[in-house]
C-alpha cells in the first residue's frame, strides 16, 4: 500500500501495538486473520489519507533550504564585515556623508544644506566615496 519499505515497517509496528491493545475487543465473529487484516487495512488507509491532507516536505529538501539560508547568512555577514573594514579606511568626512545618505536617509539637498555645499558637490563626494568602498572591497576579495 505504501510503496515505501520504511513506512511499511512503521505501519506494521503501529498496527501490532494497536492489535495488542485491542485483543480484548476481538469477539471471534470472524477469524483472527480477518480481524487483523481489517485493522491493518483501516490503519493504512487512514494514514495514507492523512498524509495526502497534510503538506509534507522531504527532510532532504528542508536540509538543503537550511544549508542555503546558512550559506546566504554567512555570505551576508562576511560582506558586512568587508564593508565595515572598508568604511574604516575612509576619512571621517567620507564616512559621515555615506552615513547621512544611506543610514539616516537624508536627501542630497539636505546634506548639501548641512555642509553648505552645492548638491552637485555632495553627489560627487558620495560617488567618490562609493568608488573607494568598491575598490577596497574588491582588493579584500582578491587578496
Amino acid at each position: 500500500m505504501t510503496k515505501d519499505a520504511d513506512q511499511a515497517q512503521d505501519f506494521t509496528h503501529d498496527i501490532f501495538i494497536k492489535v495488542f491493545n485491542k485483543l480484548d475487543a476481538f469477539q471471534e465473529r470472524s477469524s483472527f486473520s480477518t480481524w487483523l487484516y481489517s485493522i491493518a487495512f483501516n490503519y493504512c488507509s487512514d494514514q495514507l489519507r492523512l498524509a495526502k491532507r497534510l503538506p509534507t516536505t522531504a527532510i532532504e529538501e528542508e536540509l538543503e533550504e537550511n544549508r542555503a539560508e546558512s550559506t546566504e547568512t554567512h555570505l551576508h555577514e562576511e560582506t558586512l564585515h568587508i564593508v565595515k573594514q572598508a568604511m574604516g579606511k575612509l576619512s571621517q568626512k567620507e564616512r559621515a556623508l555615506l552615513r547621512l545618505k544611506y543610514e539616516d536617509g537624508m536627501s542630497i539637498d539636505e546634506i548639501a544644506q548641512l555642509y553648505d555645499l552645492k548638491p552637485s558637490a555632495v553627489k560627487m563626494r558620495l560617488k567618490r566615496s562609493r568608488e573607494k568602498i568598491y575598490s577596497l572591497c574588491a582588493q579584500h576579495v582578491l587578496n
